[in-house]
């Protein structure tokens, strides 16, 4: 019987490893346009309103090159590069003194036109964002 169940158990293990999205530089290469951002972790966990977001319009823009760039209410808020493994992103963003950070982006949605991706953490962060273009 614990045979079986250790079987059932890798088995489902398996799946739930094998649903996570296809990530590659071609399908993230664009610019899209957030329109939720969660922050799940928070105490207690919040959203920022559709509302708010509509005044600042924040979108993330990527290139073929790896690079990204991050513009929050009309100006650059951070921008850097990446690197991909599996469905996470490593980003490394360059800091306003030349020093570089580096934290991870793991992708749980993404299709043709919708991405979802988020950070760990007490400050992470679930970000859902709409293809505005594509290069």
């Amino acid at each position: 019987m614990i045979k079986h169940s250790i079987l059932l158990l890798a088995v489902a293990l398996f799946l739930l490893t094998s649903c996570k999205p296809s990530v590659s530089v071609t399908t993230l290469t664009g610019k899209w346009k957030y329109v939720k951002i969660e922050h799940p972790n928070a105490s207690p966990p919040d959203t920022m309103k559709k509302a708010d977001l509509d005044e600042v319009v924040p979108y993330i823009q990527f290139t073929p090159e790896m690079k990204f760039l991050i513009v929050w209410g009309g100006k650059f808020l951070a921008h850097g590069s990446f690197t991909l493994n599996g469905s996470n992103m490593n980003i490394t963003e360059v800091l306003p003194d030349g020093k570089t950070r580096s934290y991870v982006f793991t992708v749980s949605e993404l299709t043709e036109s919708k991405i979802v991706f988020e950070t760990i953490g007490v400050d992470g962060s679930k970000v859902t964002a709409l293809r505005a273009s594509k290069f």
